[in-house]
């Protein structure tokens, strides 16, 4: 069956938030398809409810389970009537993307952003009650309990405010890592933070007192969740392990089963707390028993390999690129003005994992692809197969750049969410682990000359250094996440896209600001040179911005139905992967799209049961 057609029979982008509605057979989900959908786990029926217009993070059901919240990345927040099936409300006021959602009661809500802001709202008409300030980043997690507020975020603080007042009444930390997802105990008088340095902590829900801390994870913790029954804890990390931890005596109860599309940001308990619930990659619900970790079920359409939704791209030659997708998918692609088809699709020998970066190496003639699993593929090139593995065991690989300069020809750099850079041989051998950030690389660029990387980080910092590692210097510009980074052709220039909504240009050998231009309120994803005064960003909003250095000018068009996440040269174009489905073929110029490569309809209006 071709995912080219019509009908919504699962999620076509990972589903970022399950949640059981009590007193009923259905699961409420999200996902970056910008969906809200229903899976009825006794009939096995999907339906879809509607569409935000950008990705959703989390979805929230009120106590009793006629209304439930969607947290989305255009900035707003969604109140469904469970009921009529419909929307209730929209609530208007963040300018950054909503992560989370909490009910304070059936009249009122409060939300939580990138924004850095906690807003407090009448859900009768949607206006803004209160506005909180006082993190200092990115806030992605909110609970309540007995008219306080718990929030937790990229500032690596846990912060307790009064509902009323606004005022802060605690702060736990700053820890040394994010504390990306809070929940709470209130029947044990607990709350329960997970952090990037793979910790569950548990405090005194009234002091802060730190009661517990478990070193359950090798990676990030993504999500924390308590049984509503039990108290028992679950953990989800990046290390790929969901465990679940006894209330009493924080032992290990079970880890459960594996599943190769699970996403760790997805999960919670059911209602009646018999069972776990999560979205996957593939956008079906999973559920498992809490009691054995067994996998019960998966609902939603199960005969497609996944979602071709596009995270990134490498150019071959001037006809050929090499693209990754969620559905763990290596695509050789021919796309030029004239064709636009699939040469071959290659996996890995254990079968299909989530792909995030790519890489080409005309020196060994493989495609390197960085998965999920914290692990680089080799792909031979007429091979459908991948003929070796490196576990790197630095977290999820963002960014693949191969170098080919005199020396270090062949040579593989990995921008991994530990804050590492690895440096492999063409042959995949390690070489050296390069210690560059304290916080996720979202991505890296390699000099056209010198020994000299430039990588970005979760945190905002921007660095250059040598292939030893040894730092050359550091660019203290953006004031949030950056998301891309690219060196111009002479060698000259940095250019560098953020969270803070602007591209930076950097001298790379005197370290000053040449230009700081801004994009406009819509979040940056992917960049690069054209020349030394031409730059290409991408958003997530499917728009290419082409800015002009030297006199500033923004030209922007809008191509795709989802996020543009990577982005190169081939020949006189560029390409631009896409979480819609889509690679399209760019005239760098006009920003006309000349040709396509589609393996997915994403956005579909039918309503289709399986």
């Amino acid at each position: 069956m071709s995912d080219l057609d019509h009908t919504f029979t699962r999620h076509r982008g990972p589903i970022t938030c399950a949640t059981h509605i009590p007193r009923s057979n259905k699961i409420i989900t999200s996902g970056y398809d910008s969906a809200v959908a229903l899976f009825n786990y006794t009939s096995m029926e999907v339906e879809l409810l509607g569409y935000h217009e950008h990705l959703v993070n989390r979805v929230s059901v009120d106590a009793d389970g006629k209304f439930a919240a969607t947290a989305s990345s255009d900035y707003n927040v969604y109140i469904w009537d469970l009921h009529e099936k419909k929307v209730k409300t929209i609530l208007r006021g963040h300018n950054d993307d909503v992560e989370d959602f909490v009910f304070l009661s059936d009249s009122r809500g409060a939300s939580v952003s990138r924004d850095t802001r906690i807003i407090v709202w009448d859900l009768n008409n949607g206006a803004i009650e209160k506005i909180i300030l006082g993190h200092e980043k990115d806030v992605l997690s909110i609970n309540h309990c007995n008219g306080k507020l718990y929030t937790s975020g990229d500032d690596m603080t846990l912060r307790v405010w009064d509902v009323e007042t606004g005022m802060q009444l605690n702060m736990i930390g700053p820890f040394e890592t994010e504390t990306d997802t809070c929940a709470i105990d209130p029947s044990r008088n607990r709350i329960v933070l997970g952090c990037d340095d793979g910790f569950v902590r548990i405090f005194d829900l009234q002091n802060g007192e730190l009661l517990k801390e478990i070193a359950g994870h090798h990676s990030a913790i993504k999500k924390v969740a308590v049984s509503p029954v039990t108290g028992d804890i679950l953990s989800a990390a990046y290390d790929q392990k969901i465990q679940i931890w006894d209330n009493h005596s924080f032992a290990l109860v079970c880890t459960l089963s594996h599943h190769k599309a699970l996403w760790e940001r997805s999960f919670n308990w059911s209602a009646d707390g018999k069972q776990i619930i999560a979205g996957s990659f593939d956008g079906t619900v999973l559920i498992w028993s809490a009691e054995s970790g067994l996998l019960l079920d998966e609902i939603g359409d199960k005969t497609r390999e996944g979602n071709a939704c596009f995270n990134d791209l490498a150019a071959k030659n001037d006809r050929e690129l090499v693209v990754v997708s969620d559905d763990g998918i290596v695509r050789d692609i021919t796309l030029t003005p004239q064709e636009s088809h699939c040469n071959q699709e290659k996996r890995p020998d254990q079968g299909r994992i989530l792909m995030n970066a790519i890489a080409w190496s005309p020196t060994t003639r493989h495609t390197i692809a960085g998965a999920h699993n914290q692990c680089l593929y080799f792909f031979p090139e007429r091979s459908a197969t991948s003929n070796l593995e490196v576990r790197l065991n630095e977290g999820p690989l963002n960014c693949l750049r191969v170098a080919t300069i005199p020396d270090y020809q062949g040579d593989i750099f990995a921008a991994c969410y530990s804050g590492t850079v690895v440096n492999l041989s063409g042959t995949g051998s390690i070489k050296q682990r390069l210690a560059i950030h304290p916080n996720a690389v979202k991505a890296l660029a390699l000099h056209p000359g010198k020994p000299i990387g430039v990588s970005c980080c979760a945190e905002g910092t921007l660095r250059a250094w040598y292939f030893d590692g040894e730092i050359i210097a550091d660019f203290k510009a953006h004031t949030a996440i950056i998301d891309d980074v690219d060196i111009s052709p002479s060698g000259r220039f940095i250019a560098s896209a953020g969270r803070d909504f602007t591209l930076k240009i950097h001298d790379l050998n005197s370290g000053l600001l040449c230009a700081n231009i801004p994009l406009g309120n819509r979040s940056p994803k992917a960049l690069c040179f054209i020349n030394d005064d031409t730059v290409i960003v991408t958003n997530y909003w499917g728009e290419l911005l082409q800015v002009v250095i030297s006199d500033e000018k923004v030209s922007r068009k809008t191509i795709a139905q989802n996020g543009i996440s990577g982005i190169a040269i081939i020949n006189e174009h560029i390409a631009v992967t896409s979480y819609d489905g889509s690679v399209y073929l760019v005239n760098p110029g006009s920003l006309d799209v000349i040709n396509r490569f589609s393996a997915m309809t994403q956005r579909v209006e039918s309503i289709c049961h399986v």
